[in-house]
């Protein structure tokens, strides 16, 4: 099956989500994810347990199994610019099967793939992403599956949610319907099919840089 798990690097994971995936052994899934955690956290530890078979990414980022997998074929990957893979994952969520771009003309990523010329400029065809399963990562919800990201953490959730023919919605906290200020929704309850209530998230930082204070 086909899996979009949000986040970026750590931040915004469905980190128990991502376990409850270890823990069913399920094997050969295709996972659509900015990048893949890092070596124990996150979607790394699927790395670890053989069970992602393909990857469809835009960076490897800081693991060094997912580097070691690509480089030796024992992991498909489909390389897209991130920017991109945002409005592949947009336009499937939309019904839209594919869109052109500028971005990635005249280079590898554009082999084999439709390249057309629009006001004198050449642009390559992507096509729209779609998952069997969506998991995301939220800081509240209402119990009809409205959802609020915190700040950063929003970033490829929402339109992941609406991408999957399931999402479930793994969060902070479950509020009473109507609890939810409207204007403040980012994801409405209509494409959240499951919510679960999660607890003692990590949160782990993928790379802490410090300096000595002068």
């Amino acid at each position: 099956m086909t899996i979009m798990s949000g986040g970026f690097g750590l931040c915004g994971i469905p980190e128990h989500l991502i376990l409850a995936i270890r823990d069913s052994g399920v094997k050969d899934i295709t996972v659509i994810s900015n990048n893949c955690g890092v070596d124990d956290f996150g979607l790394g530890i699927l790395l670890q347990t053989r069970q992602i078979k393909k990857m469809v990414s835009s960076y490897v980022g800081e693991n060094a199994e997912f580097e070691r997998q690509y480089l030796s074929g024992e992991l498909e990957l489909e390389f897209n610019p991130q920017g991109t893979l945002a409005e592949r994952i947009r336009a499937g969520g939309a019904g839209i099967p594919a869109f052109y771009t500028k971005t990635g003309v005249g280079a590898l990523i554009a082999e084999g793939k439709e390249v057309r010329e629009f006001g004198g400029e050449m642009f390559v065809m992507e096509t729209g992403l779609l998952a069997d399963l969506s998991i995301v990562k939220a800081q509240k919800a209402d119990k009809s599956g409205n959802l609020v990201y915190n700040k950063t953490a929003r970033n490829f959730n929402p339109m992941m949610a609406t991408a999957g023919k399931v999402c479930i919605a793994e969060v902070e906290e479950i509020v009473e319907v109507g609890e939810l200020d409207p204007d403040q929704i980012h994801t409405p309850s209509i494409y959240v099919q499951k919510l679960v209530h999660g607890t003692h998230f990590e949160k782990r930082i993928e790379r802490l840089t410090t300096r000595s204070r002068g």
